[in-house]
Order: C-alpha cells, then structure tokens, then sequence
C-alpha cells in the first residue's frame, strides 16, 4: 500500500539485483514505479493509464511465466514476461516515501488460483 508519495518502485527480483538502486533499471529486476512506468533492464514495458496514487494497494501475481500488476484489485493489463530465474518480492523507497508490504490477509482478493506466497522447495 502506498501510505505516502515520494520515489518508490515494487516488483520482483533476482538475487543479484542491485537493492540499492531504483528498480528495473539492470537485467534483475522488473518493477513498477511511482511514474506508473512498468521497466526492466532499464526501459519502459509499459506505461500505466490510471495513476497510482497514496492510499492505492498494488498487487502481483507471478505464476513463473508471467507477472501481472494490480491496482486495488483490478488487473492493469500490462504482464511482464521473459522473467528467468529465482525471484524474490523487492521495494525500493526514497525522498519520504513510504510503503506497507503485506503478504498474506490481503486488502483485495486474489486471482483465481492464486494465493499468499509460496516458498518452493527441490525434491530430489
């Protein structure tokens, strides 16, 4: 949930991504940012039509294939694919931006057949 403005980025990545960086802007991260700019390996995929604003909750569903971005619940019809790799959830905040990071009792339900994260484990 964005509590207050100021640059921010959300999205996922991999482990060798740069944290202390805005998001999207190497090969290891995939984000959506303050700008409504969805990017990776530092270009705009997308650029979102509604604007995310304080007090919106933003969402994502990750099924390996594709990531899907939410805004308070509605699907922003911007997927993100090509994504390769162990990932994790990231969020870079700056000049006064605050965020809340919830994972499970969400605000909005999730997609059909979708729920809180899973942590995977290697079956030998």
């Amino acid at each position: 949930k964005i509590q207050q403005g100021g640059i921010w980025s959300v999205g996922i990545s991999t482990p060798a991504a740069d944290l202390n960086k805005n998001l999207g802007l190497d090969h290891c991260s995939w984000a959506v940012t303050q700008e409504g700019i969805v990017r990776t390996k530092g270009q705009q995929e997308y650029k979102l039509s509604e604007r995310i604003e304080e007090g919106d909750v933003i969402g994502f569903s990750y099924d390996h294939v594709e990531l899907n971005i939410y805004c308070n619940g509605v699907n922003l019809d911007a997927p993100v694919l090509g994504i390769k790799g162990t990932v994790f959830p990231v969020f870079f905040v700056d000049e006064g931006a605050i965020l809340d990071a919830i994972f499970e009792n969400f605000n909005h339900s999730p997609p059909g057949g979708f729920e809180r994260i899973m942590i995977e484990k290697t079956v030998l």
